[in-house]
């Protein structure tokens, strides 16, 4: 098996004790179990009212499953289950107390209702999280107790669906497969060298020409092979409040991403005037860094504005990712726009520009109630007060931004990027980055041992991320996403030691069934299938040292440009 663990032998379940993934804090199970039939009645406590949407989805999704209707039941009897609230239990938590006559949830609130209740579905078997029934029942939930609360409150995805675009109805999928493992933030990229993914009004070729480029690169930078195919796509505004809606459902909270003024090259290309410099020749078509970025002119600013209003017009998140990383210099040092920009502000250098220009963005955020949320690298020039700051650099973003008194969500790349390769199988597709498995996953700690604990009350939490350069498809999203995403969603919410060990043998007997019956081509534990390779196309493996060299030189050199 490819894993730095070997799996330990578990026991057979008893009685179809089936552990959830994430680990609950405190499970104990019983004897006996509930039977679950059409006779079940699903009841709501009536001073806990705002529970109907969670006991429509309960009564919708399993119901379906298991060919049980639950009906409402007025009061709690025998053969029902209850849903109830109580605000002590704190944010997202929940007990949950299945006896063989009746199953009672009560959350801290809603979000906690619904964190038990995906809980108690993973108690059922596996075909619980099917479409449709296979089976007739009855269905049968292990007797149990559990008291269970999140570790940290920020447990997000980034899913990058730029350098491959990802269908609505695919990022609705991704949405539901994030809720069944307790992640709570779907961080949307949608905008970067090589595309524009929504449309703003007064702009109408960021659809009409920034959505679109010619062909994409195949495989890496390293070894540059185009497929001459052209590729893109973008979501309508109704298309993106539907996945806002559908996500809030779940609990997951939608952080938009507009990379500003960086990674600009796809809005560039349909609007050259707001280019410092020549404007690029079209969408960029190859992975990487783009030279282009916005000029800084009113032009611009203006431009900046209208993104920026329409974002909170669709999105009712509290953060707005405005990226600000691996942002170049060079092109604002030949633009005379850009240089009378930097002499009217009295800045030593145009480069200093960067800080201006995020706080701007921050300006307009703050207009609209929201915070700027944006990348490690803002951190060099001085942060807008109160900026919320993605640490991905390794540890030293993460560090750099809880010293400097601002919150942080640790991203760092050589433990959650998901896009890396994860084996050393021979068949690995594209491997690319350093060696990121579902072990070093679960083992993952999103606070640095440096911080005190003043400082690492700073860190919110962490997020991995789908970048997409080599997913080119759902079925590739599956792929490097999971089970990888069950370790993270693990190490994020189950408080207490890790025994990642007896993580990956229970991820093999309990849950890769649950992956199954979800539908998620996910990699096998012991590497890919043959259909899962892509040996056309070579990657670029790293090892982290060198990764860490690249990232320094990385900094440098943009710093210099």
């Amino acid at each position: 098996m490819n894993t730095r663990h070997e799996l330990p032998e578990l026991p057979d379940p008893a009685a179809g004790r089936r552990t959830p993934v994430p680990l609950p804090e405190r499970l104990a199970w019983h004897d006996g179990a509930f039977r679950l039939d059409a006779a079940t009645g699903l009841h709501v406590h009536p001073e806990a009212p705002e529970l109907a949407p969670e006991a429509a989805w309960f009564r919708a999704v399993v119901g379906a499953a298991l060919g049980c209707p639950l009906p409402d039941a007025a009061a709690l009897r025998p053969g029902t289950v209850s849903l109830g609230l109580d605000a002590g239990l704190g944010t997202e938590a929940y007990r949950l107390s299945v006896r063989p006559d009746t199953v009672v949830l009560v959350g801290g609130d809603r979000a906690g209702v619904f964190r038990g209740l995906q809980t108690l579905r993973q108690l059922l078997p596996p075909a619980a999280l099917r479409r449709a029934r296979i089976a007739e029942g009855p269905w049968e939930i292990p007797a149990v107790s559990i008291g269970d609360r999140p570790k940290y409150p920020w447990r997000g995805v980034l899913l990058d669906v730029v350098r491959h675009f990802l269908p609505k109805a695919d990022v609705l999928r991704f949405v539901d497969t994030m809720a069944v493992h307790h992640l709570n933030v779907l961080h949307l990229h949608l905008t970067d060298d090589q595309g524009w993914r929504f449309p703003v009004p007064g702009w109408p070729r960021l659809v009409d020409v920034a959505a679109w480029r010619a062909e994409s690169m195949v495989g890496t930078r390293h070894a540059p092979k185009f497929d001459g195919r052209p590729h893109g796509g973008y979501y309508t505004a109704d298309d993106l409040r539907e996945i806002v809606a559908y996500a809030a459902d779940r609990h997951i909270t939608v952080v938009p991403e507009v990379d500003l003024p960086g990674h600009a090259q796809a809005v560039l290309a349909a609007y050259p005037e707001l280019a410092a410099g020549p404007a690029p020749d079209g969408v960029r078509t190859g992975w990487g860094i783009s030279d282009a970025v916005l000029a800084a002119s009113d032009t611009a600013l203006a431009f900046c504005r209208d993104v920026l209003d329409e974002v909170c017009r669709i999105f009712p998140s509290r953060y707005v990712c405005v990226g600000g990383d691996e942002v170049p210099r060079g092109p604002w040092r030949g633009d005379p726009v850009s240089l009378a920009r930097a002499a009217e502000l009295g800045l030593p250098d145009s480069g200093a520009l960067r800080h201006w220009f995020t706080a701007q963005l921050a300006g307009i955020l703050a207009g609209h109630g929201r915070t700027l949320f944006g990348w490690d690298e803002i951190l060099e020039d001085g942060a807008p007060d109160g900026a919320l700051v993605g640490g991905w650099r390794g540890d030293h973003g993460t560090l750099a931004a809880a010293r400097a008194g601002h919150d942080v969500v640790a991203s760092p790349d050589t433990s959650v990027y998901l896009d890396y390769r994860q084996g050393e199988h021979p068949g690995e597709p594209i491997p690319i980055g350093t060696l990121v498995t579902v072990a070093d996953i679960h083992g993952f700690e999103p606070v640095p041992d440096a911080l005190t604990p003043a400082e690492a009350r700073h860190v919110l939490g962490g997020q991995a991320a789908l970048w997409a350069e080599q997913l080119d498809s759902p079925r590739a999203v599956d792929y490097a996403a999971y089970p990888r995403l069950c370790a993270f969603a693990e190490a994020l919410w189950t408080r207490g030691p890790r025994d990642t060990a007896e993580f990956l043998a229970r991820l093999a007997r309990d849950h890769v069934p649950r992956l199954d019956a979800l539908g998620i081509e996910y990699r096998p534990l012991a590497g890919p299938h043959p259909w899962q390779t892509r040996p056309d196309t070579p990657g670029h493996p790293r090892e982290r040292a060198d990764r860490d060299a690249e990232l320094r030189a990385m900094t440098r050199r943009l710093r210099k440009e």
